[in-house]
């Protein structure tokens, strides 16, 4: 800290999930990636020929991956913006779009409140109820920008688009970080001809099999994506690799692969949560690519110790009202037989 700005002398930085260095020996649970591999078309583009052209700028407007994010979301081009993933996306909100403070759940994603301090912004944290749901009528008074993420992460819980047009009442801008929007609930982009007060953010890192490819985008008014491009323009042009920009296209059109792979989480995630729920724990309703879930018989923290020296790596927070919880990915079959086995055996 002996150069760094005074301002950001106490900045704490977001801790991702583990990037385990012995992945041979670990089962890795516990950052919400696809256990399946990108389209098998992803994998053709991304040939000799494509690698030769890196020594070229990829192209700054993005122009082909914003055409085809466009035609999946049925919408104009000019009302998706592309990003170094979402959470470049969410940097350029917080950073520009947050003059008036931002409001988030006091249980979410964690980077919200590091871009806050990053970037000066005054935070308003509303904390969920007792039961983890969040009702849109304690951010009703609000004149800060609101963020929700949608399904909610770390709970997995998600806000119906009745609840979202709740929130779009007041008029302020809102922010829905839809990560996981595609494992079970429906997409707010549906409501952008009601509301030109709303962004919604995506990801190609969990549905898309496209996590080490960092492609997020936002969607919203032509006035939103066009303040998101200034911002863009004024920071990093080249914000997309042309080798992550060819695969984005390829992942989006195929859109029998993202169906397939999506319809095999979903089912994982049911048999997932019934073995827990039989072997005793509470399992949240989930609606994302992961469960959280809390031991009846040990705390949190001796569950993941156990399950890491048996091999599998899940996530855990160290907060008061989720102390005991663990985040669970949902895997392929055999990882997911393979989780409820061990468990078993840990329990017993």
């Amino acid at each position: 800290m002996r150069y760094i700005d005074s301002k950001l002398r106490n900045l704490v930085p977001y801790v991702p999930g583990e990037q385990p260095a012995d992945m041979d020996r670990l089962m890795k649970l516990n950052t919400n990636e696809s256990p399946f591999p990108p389209s098998p078309k992803v994998i053709a583009v991304v040939n000799a020929a494509a690698v030769s052209r890196l020594r070229l700028y990829s192209d700054p407007t993005c122009r082909k991956l914003v055409e085809a994010i466009a035609k999946f979301e049925q919408v104009a081009p000019e009302n998706v913006f592309v990003g170094n993933g979402s959470d470049e996306v969410l940097s350029f909100i917080f950073h520009g779009f947050c003059e008036k403070g931002a409001a988030f759940a006091d249980i979410t994603y964690g980077l919200y409140p590091v871009l806050c301090q990053m970037f000066g912004v005054a935070d308003k944290v509303i904390p969920l109820k007792a039961d983890f749901s969040l009702d849109p009528a304690d951010y009703a008074d609000l004149i800060e920008t609101v963020v929700i993420a949608n399904p909610n992460a770390p709970t997995a819980m998600a806000l119906s688009l009745d609840g979202i047009r709740q929130l779009m009442k007041a008029g302020r801008l809102t922010v829905v970080d839809e990560a996981y929007v595609d494992f079970g609930t429906e997409s707010a982009v549906a409501l952008l001809g009601e509301y030109e007060n709303l962004l919604v953010v995506k990801t190609f890192s969990k549905s898309r099999s496209l996590a080490g490819g960092r492609i997020g985008y936002a969607v919203g008014s032509k006035e939103l994506i066009a303040d998101l491009n200034t911002l863009k323009y004024s920071f990093n042009p080249y914000n997309i690799n042309s080798l992550s920009m060819i695969a984005g296209i390829e992942a989006v059109n195929d859109v029998n692969y993202f169906e397939e792979c999506r319809a095999k989480i979903i089912q994982n995630r049911e048999t997932l949560t019934d073995g827990l729920r039989t072997l005793g724990f509470t399992v949240l309703d989930s609606k994302a690519n992961f469960v959280f879930a809390k031991p009846a018989v040990m705390s949190g923290k001796e569950c993941f110790d156990a399950l890491r020296k048996n091999g599998i790596l899940v996530r855990r927070f160290d907060k008061p009202r989720i102390v005991d919880y663990l985040r669970i990915t949902v895997g392929d079959e055999m990882q997911t037989a393979k989780f409820s086995e061990t468990m078993r055996k840990i329990i017993n």
